[in-house]
Parts: structure tokens; sequence; C-alpha cells
């Protein structure tokens, strides 16, 4: 049996918002047992509070942004990506203000963070959402998927007009060493043309070669060039992995995305939580083996 997880000390992390340019600060803390992942806002009176749920999504285009009545938090999926990596259960994220530090423009940052804090187990077993048919979204060329695997194992392909990254294509069991070697480095990417008209409209003001890939029309600008060869499907499957955590509940499953960006993952995962006839909640060690062998060779007709 696996049981919940959380962090034994709070740790935190620095650094400037992506379009504020501005310094901020969170601070991961211990959360009990059935909790799940909520950020704090210190810095507003009260200390307004907000869970990571598909139903507090407000954005979703270049970044997956949160909100209620009183306030929002900006880019949450580097940060959050890490918790689904490491099968962190239950985590309060407390802010300074409403953006999440950029850091390098990858989860390294806060994978580090987490693990310095040390992951501890609760009292509680925990429940997965395990798939037992399969979901899908589609539109037009883009599509994401999801179907029956006893784990969770992500394949993302991508297909990008420039030639700097073209198709590219990453199939990967997710777990703890995994995502540290193959994923947790990989960082954010933006094209020059696109950086220079949010900074004329007064965004990314705190983005740079230090925390962001950036191309040309035909070259990465950055002087120290890519980390990984396939450094961009690798940072959309990083950003798939914080998406997941908007599901509130441990995902096994094998997911699929062709051409997916945040705003295809995000109907994905409504889509998930509107099919109850199609997962059910297992502890690990469930025999699900028939349900896998049942969709081993299954593949989407779109």
């Amino acid at each position: 049996m696996f049981f919940q997880k959380t962090i034994r000390k709070a740790v935190e992390v620095e650094g400037v918002g992506i379009h504020s340019g501005e310094k901020t600060k969170l601070r991961f803390k211990p959360a009990p047992a059935n909790a799940g992942v909520y950020f704090i806002r210190a810095d507003l009176p009260g200390k307004p509070f907000l869970k990571v749920s598909a139903k507090n999504i407000q954005a979703v285009s270049y970044q997956t942004n949160i909100g209620g009545q009183d306030f929002n938090v900006a880019t949450i999926e580097h940060c959050v990506s890490a918790l689904s990596a490491l099968r962190i259960d239950n985590i309060y994220i407390e802010l300074d203000g409403p953006e999440i530090p950029i850091c390098d423009g990858s989860a390294k940052y806060f994978m580090e963070a987490l693990l310095s804090a040390e992951l501890i187990e609760l009292d509680e077993p925990r429940k997965y959402c395990y798939i037992t048919e399969p979901i899908s979204h589609v539109e037009a060329d883009k599509s994401a998927y999801v179907l029956p695997y006893h784990g969770l194992r992500l394949t993302v392909n991508i297909d990008f007009a420039h030639p700097a990254i073209g198709v590219q294509n990453l199939d990967l069991e997710i777990n703890e060493q995994t995502f540290k070697r193959e994923i947790a480095s990989a960082r954010t990417f933006g094209f020059l043309k696109d950086v220079e008209a949010m900074k004329a409209s007064g965004l990314a003001k705190g983005g740079s070669l230090d925390n962001c890939i950036v191309l040309d029309d035909s070259k990465v600008i950055n002087p120290d060039g890519l980390r990984y060869k396939d450094e961009f499907v690798r940072h959309k499957a990083l950003d798939a992995l914080g998406d997941l955590v908007t599901l509130e509940m441990p995902l096994m499953g094998h997911v699929v995305l062709n051409r997916a960006g945040h705003d295809i993952m995000n109907k994905l995962i409504k889509k998930i939580v509107n099919s109850p006839g199609s997962y059910r909640f297992v502890e690990m060690g469930a025999d699900v083996s028939q349900e896998t062998k049942r969709f081993a060779n299954w593949t989407l007709n779109s």
C-alpha cells in the first residue's frame, strides 16, 4: 500500500516574476493528510487560500493561472509539476505576490527545494484515479487522450514550423528518477517576435535569456544553447505534469498529447472529472491487471 505524502519542513524558493519583473518568493509548507494542494497569498489581508483544482483555472493559453473571487496566482505549472512526479499529495504553497518565481524557466529549483525539505509519508492511504475507459479531447489537429495504464506514462508529440524545433516526440514512464533526469531541467521557450510584443504590452518584464529559451526566425539565440537537443518537447511534458495536478488526485493512466498545450490539457482534465464511468478509485496493489491488458493495444481513431 502506498501512503499519502507531504514534506517534513518548510522551504523557500525565490526569484523574479516573469511578467512583473519584481522579486517574488514562495514557501512550500507541510500539510496534513487529505488536505490537497493549496496556494496561500500571504501578502493579502486574511491570507486567502485557494485549492489547485481544474474548477479554479482562469487562464490556460501560454500559462496556467488559477484564481477565485479574491485573488489569483499566475504561471503555476512549473512549480506544481514536481508535485505530480514526486507524488506529493498534500502541501501548502505560500506566496508573497501574484506570480510564481520563474527561476531558470524549468522545474529544477522547485524539485530541489522539495527534495531538500524531505518527503514523508502520512498515515493515510493514497487513492489513485485509475482510468478504466479511454477519454479524449480533440480540436482540429490538436488532441489529448488518456487510457488505462498501471502507472503514469506520458507521450508528447509536438510539431513547430521552425528549423530549430520541427517534429519532436517523447515517451516516458514518470517517476522521481525520470523526472529529475529527463524533464525537470527543461526550460520554457518563446519566439523573439512574441517576446518583443509582450514587453511592448507591459508583460514579460522578468523574461530573459537566463530563464527562457528564445528563438529568432532561424535559431536559438541563447549563448549556451540547449540543455537537451529536444528540450522543447521535454518542457511540454513538464507543463503537462503541472496541469495534471489540477485533477486533485494522482492519475494512473497513459496520457498522450499531440500538439496539445495548456488549454487542451485543461479540457482533458475537466473531461476526466466529468466522466466518472471511465475511472475508478484504487489503492496501489489493487487488481487492475485485467483492465490494463484489455486496453494495452488501444489506439485513438481521430
